[in-house]
């Protein structure tokens, strides 16, 4: 199940503004797609969520709010165990702690960040 809401929130905010309402009902279903493929990776993006438009902000803080602090820990796991993605954290004056949502599209991981 953590596994499972990691990559739902994933999944979610790659799909852009719209998907993030959507995807509130989907925690609970059983994941029944195919295997996932391995996603290539060219750029990574650290955002501040304080700098997002209002409307997505309240979206990213709704999506969060439903995400367990286990599948949150899974997730800063997986960005620590990624040198590019902690050194590029590590550049803003961050860490893992601080991320709350990440996305992933065209080849470009966007790790949104938030005070605490």
């Amino acid at each position: 199940m953590r596994t499972m809401t990691a990559l739902a929130l994933a999944a979610t905010l790659s799909l852009g503004t719209p998907a993030l309402v959507m995807a509130q009902g989907t925690g609970a279903a059983k994941d029944t797609s195919a295997p996932k493929s391995t996603v290539q990776i060219n750029k990574i993006q650290v955002i501040d969520v304080k700098t997002l438009p209002d409307a997505v902000k309240t979206q990213v803080d709704e999506v969060v709010s439903k995400t367990s602090e286990e599948d949150m820990k899974g997730l800063r796991a997986s960005i620590d165990a990624s040198p590019a993605a902690a050194n590029a954290l590590k550049e803003k004056g961050v860490t893992s702690a601080h991320v709350v949502a990440v996305n992933i599209a065209d080849g470009v991981l966007t790790m949104f960040t938030k005070a605490a």
